[in-house]
């Protein structure tokens, strides 16, 4: 009898450590831009850095699970995510109605708000659709800021460009009025010596939640339970701490933004 039981519990035991290493073991392709720093940006030596390269990860080892990174141009991201090329979104990527007509979303991950920069011998004065009437303003297509733009901007041209990079570039050059982008984007463009030397911030924008929605959150293939699982481990790097050191390795301030929000 104690034979048998001494068994079934070696048995058991076998089963447990088989599956715990299983769950080692499962990979998680993930999808990014690597061109949104300081969210995510692939260096000239091919490494991928930034807050959502790090929280991915810490939220794979919250999970027990393998991160493997994919870079794909953001126009292309959510048809490479069905079509299968990787398992789930971190790229800054805002929870919308019509996105999530296409993908299922974690809750968010942060929260920050979109602003306006501009030449330093720009007129504009605010952010409003009367300080940018008559301008040009640069925004990545395809985004929560573009659709803002395109919806309030109406008596601005609305320039959509590939990447924030390029976008930039072009305020540099003297080839936009203006930007519209995630102010932490933006200011870490403004603290480039190439944005200290020609560009200044002029404001941030109240969020609209039917636009930009209730902060960036990892998509996954509608249906899949995947989205469940990033929700708890957001939850738990929350609560040891390990969201707080990832944050303030890039944030003065706690990008989650408000509970709820």
């Amino acid at each position: 009898m104690r034979i048998a039981l001494k068994l079934a519990l070696a048995a058991t035991a076998a089963m447990l450590a088989i599956g715990a290493a299983q769950a080692q073991d499962r990979t998680i392709k993930i999808g990014t831009e690597g061109a949104y720093p300081p969210f995510n940006n692939l260096t000239s030596a091919g490494k991928l850095e930034g807050f959502d390269i790090d929280i991915g990860n810490a939220l794979c080892e919250q999970m027990k699970v393998k991160c493997e990174w994919v870079t794909q141009d953001w126009d292309g991201i959510i048809p490479a995510l069905q079509a299968g090329k990787f398992d789930a979104i971190i790229a800054s990527m805002s929870i919308t109605d019509e996105r999530k007509k296409q993908v299922d979303f974690s809750a968010k991950y942060y929260n920050t708000p979109p602003s306006i920069a501009a030449p330093k011998d720009s007129d504009i004065k605010g952010v409003t659709k009367e300080d940018l009437a008559g301008k040009s303003i640069g925004v990545q297509g395809g985004t929560t800021h573009f659709n803002y733009a395109e919806k309030t901007y109406t008596d601005s041209e609305i320039k959509p460009y590939p990447t924030a990079q390029e976008m930039h570039a072009d305020l540099a050059n003297g080839r936009l009025d203006a930007i519209n982008d995630d102010v932490i984007v933006t200011q870490q463009f403004l603290d480039t010596p190439e944005g200290q030397a020609c560009c200044k911030l002029i404001g941030t924008i109240a969020p609209v939640v039917e636009i930009h929605g209730p902060g960036a959150g990892i998509a996954v293939r509608k249906g899949d339970k995947l989205a469940d699982e990033f929700t708890a481990a957001i939850k738990a790097i929350r609560e040891n701490g390990k969201y707080k050191e990832i944050n303030d390795k890039y944030f003065k301030f706690d990008a989650y933004g408000a509970e709820g929000s």
